[in-house]
């Protein structure tokens, strides 16, 4: 596996991995990212914001097999979101989601302090991650959160003072 910076061809394919995923749980249903606008021009969506960024994970025959992004939260300063993490179910039970949120919250730390996240209670792997690499779970979601299916809110301080 090798996790590099998402490329306009892998647009289409990132958003079947999204889409996907949600359908597996239920989830295609507004207040989720399956809806989102920009799910099928991610690359555009995260190279023209500033100090945010989308990865993927590729195979050895460069096939994307999920991705994970970062983005300023709304007009929060110094807090970044955690967005958009998928892989594919080939590949789950590997470390890859563990991978590609140290690459996310690597360079997360460049340019804020903090880094929000929202999910489902349900996705119970997803949420042990998370609280695993740090993220402490909030009582309701930051203002500004776009996500109102969300019932799971995280926050992990990224600075060491």
């Amino acid at each position: 596996m090798r996790i590099r910076e998402i490329e306009e061809k892998d647009n289409k394919t990132m958003e079947q991995i999204i889409k996907r995923s949600l359908e597996s749980f239920d989830l295609d249903i507004p207040g989720t990212a399956y809806f989102d606008p920009q799910l099928s021009c991610l690359s555009e969506f995260y190279h023209q914001q500033s100090n945010a960024n989308y990865w993927v994970a590729v195979n050895e025959q460069d096939i994307v097999v999920g991705g994970v992004g970062i983005a300023p939260f709304g007009e929060m300063a110094g807090i970044c979101e955690l967005q958009k993490l998928y892989i594919t179910p080939e590949v789950q039970g590997i470390g890859l989601s563990k991978e590609l949120m140290r690459v996310a919250l690597d360079y997360a730390k460049r340019y804020y302090t903090h880094c929000y996240l929202e999910t489902l209670t349900k996705l119970e792997v997803a949420n042990h991650l998370y609280g695993k690499l740090g993220f402490q779970k909030l009582d309701r979601a930051l203002d500004g959160s776009e996500h109102n299916a969300m019932d799971a809110w995280y926050l992990k301080k990224l600075t060491n003072d």
